[in-house]
């Protein structure tokens, strides 16, 4: 998140970035006050920004490195007309107040020149230790401290404001509100692009999209899901009500103004015309736990697969592998996507059988990240974001199909069948130890 967003403000990662993997605070170089700002306005993932005066891996070299820091530099920020404070702010520890004011005391070297004001100050200061990420071994002494001047927060209120607990229409695999962000954010969304979800269900991704100020649209192939009708999701509510639909959720948080609109349609099928339209593509489309794959079938299909929604819609559903779904969904973003566009999906993973290799991939999308969130014990998925790079031609219509990238993901065809393989065994093991 924090590097696509770094381009998007027009910085970059430098070689010399110190990043911790196993560490929650990083030291990035950038530019400007005014680039971090702007990354803060954007990141959920990130809790604060500060100007770095100083670190070290022990008290002795922090303090070393206050004083090297150049005082032409502090100076503005300590002045006699100037108010302040000092936060400590421990990961993976709790100090007592006591301990807290000795390592402020500590820092008296500094010229400091404004009066510290607790409730108000112009200038706020923080102590960040860092004592590992093993709750069960904690070390006496820091294994990382820094020093700096804060300079903004993260957008985390977010997670809360659009939690799906307060929207008004929801379905069964409506997206996280933070994860949502998130993803809006690998795709680089900002005001007046034109943002679409090909799986769009409740429209949970438009959402973060349009708070972002993108126009965003979407389609689903289930009738019912557009339009707000049929069974609700929520526990104790049996039916939807008449203004449950993609439209009211906009409302709900003052962005209907960017929402263009939905369409019932098949995305195996193409609807649009040729050109690039999007901005983006942020999706996440059905891998078979709780909502089935599925596309419409021919007429000679058998009357099994027949289904009736409200008002009299039939069609005929067929099933629709996997694999077919996210190379449609590589072929549809190389085709309609900008140069420079992002397409951002989840693809679920059989842990056992992951491997790089088996990334769908082509040749107008470049992968740019590629990011797991654990489901169980073997199974997983992956944030995927790619960016367009070359303009599509007739010729790349299939050429997925000639570079090997295709077969190795058509195991995972089966992810229904492993993901419950898996929970079935996990019961019956429960079950096994609470008979011994």
């Amino acid at each position: 998140e924090i590097t696509s967003l770094l381009s998007l403000c027009g910085g970059q990662f430098s070689g010399e970035q110190e990043i911790h993997v196993n560490s929650p605070f990083w030291i990035l170089n950038i530019p400007s006050e005014e680039m971090a700002r702007g990354l803060m306005k954007r990141t959920v993932c990130a809790k604060s920004i500060f100007e770095l005066w100083g670190h070290g891996r022990s008290a002795e070299e922090l303090y070393a490195s206050l004083k090297n820091y150049p005082t032409d530099k502090m100076l503005p920020y300590l002045q006699s007309d100037s108010t302040y404070k000092v936060h400590i702010h421990t990961f993976n520890k709790t100090l007592t107040q006591a301990q807290k004011i000795k390592k402020i005391d500590a820092l008296e070297f500094l010229p400091f020149k404004g009066k510290v004001n607790l409730k108000n100050p112009e200038h706020i200061f923080w102590i960040l230790e860092d004592y590992g990420m093993n709750p069960n071994d904690v070390p006496e002494e820091p294994i990382h401290l820094y020093f700096g001047r804060w300079i903004a927060d993260g957008q985390r209120e977010l997670i809360e404001s659009y939690s799906v607990k307060k929207r008004h229409f929801i379905g069964n695999t409506s997206m996280d509100a933070c994860l949502s962000f998130i993803m809006a954010n690998h795709g680089r969304v900002k005001p007046n692009d034109i943002v679409y979800d090909p799986f769009v269900g409740t429209g949970g991704l438009l959402i973060s999209s349009a708070h972002f100020g993108a126009y965003v649209c979407g389609a689903d192939i289930d009738y019912n899901t557009i339009h707000g009708l049929g069974k609700a999701s929520r526990k104790n509510q049996k039916w939807r009500g008449p203004d449950e639909n993609i439209r009211a959720n906009l409302r709900q948080y003052g962005l209907e103004k960017y929402y263009l609109d939905a369409l019932v349609a098949d995305f195996s099928r193409p609807i649009w015309r040729k050109g690039m339209l999007f901005d983006a593509i942020i999706t996440d489309p059905p891998y078979g736990i709780r909502e089935a794959p599925r596309r419409m079938g021919s007429q000679k299909e058998t009357l099994k697969s027949v289904e009736r929604s409200t008002e009299n819609h039939f069609f005929v559903s067929s099933s629709y592998h996997l694999s077919d779904i996210f190379f449609d969904l590589l072929k549809f973003g190389a085709e309609y996507l900008v140069m420079g566009g992002r397409l951002v999906y989840w693809l679920p993973i059989y842990r056992p059988e992951y491997t790089e290799e088996i990334i769908p991939r082509h040749p107008c999308l470049k992968l740019i990240s590629n990011c797991e969130q654990m489901l169980s014990s073997h199974t997983s998925r992956r944030l995927i974001t790619m960016e367009k790079v070359k303009e599509f031609k007739d010729q790349d219509e299939t050429s997925y199909l000639l570079d090997g990238q295709y077969m190795p993901y058509r195991g995972h065809n089966s992810f229904r069948e492993k993901y419950f393989s898996g929970v079935t065994k996990r019961i019956a093991k429960e079950e096994k130890d609470n008979q011994k």
